[in-house]
């Protein structure tokens, strides 16, 4: 087993040592599994933006193998979440993306994420902190309840009314 020459990650620069002697390893890692560089180097850079948050929650010589693992796992998911797409877009009706064709449609897309925005300022602060940190930055709930230092729980609760909250407010508007 490698014995790790890092004291802390968390130290900036053990952890640019650590970068500049692992990201090609990664990279490579990544590039086997999809030939494309510039997805491979997003792979790469979110595995070490996680190691970072994370710097003091595993085993020192174990870095390279959470590194890997991280990589890995982030470039699994997105290949399912670009799968779904596919998916969704074969699925969708065909007019669902020409309804802004037309100064109509353009009005009312328009008009319907006006009243979203406003919607979504209506919120309690606290689902609303919940809401955007999952719809707009992808945020799964265990990461969020970390963030906030609050139960999955409660995520999921205040996640569940925020979602009510706008349902209600925006029901009636043909794009929902």
């Amino acid at each position: 087993m490698e014995e790790s020459v890092f004291d802390n990650l968390c130290e900036e620069k053990q952890f640019d040592a650590f970068y500049k002697k692992q990201v090609n390893h990664a990279f490579r890692f990544i590039v086997a599994k999809n030939k494309d560089k510039d997805e491979a180097f997003d792979v790469v850079q979110e595995a070490f933006i996680k190691i970072w948050e994370n710097c003091n929650k595993f085993d020192l010589s174990k870095a390279k193998a959470y590194l890997l693992s991280t990589a890995r796992n982030i470039f699994y998911n997105m290949k399912k979440h670009e799968k779904v797409v596919r998916a969704y877009e074969q699925a969708a009706p065909d007019d669902l993306y020409t309804s802004n064709d037309t100064p109509e449609g353009a009005l009312q897309e328009k008009e319907f994420k006006q009243k979203l925005e406003e919607t979504i300022n209506k919120l309690p602060d606290i689902q609303k902190e919940v809401f955007l940190l999952n719809r707009m930055e992808g945020k799964k709930y265990r990461e969020i309840a970390e963030l906030l230092d609050i139960s999955v729980k409660a995520v999921e609760k205040r996640m569940s009314k925020a979602l009510l909250t706008l349902r209600s407010e925006m029901e009636g508007l043909e794009n929902i």
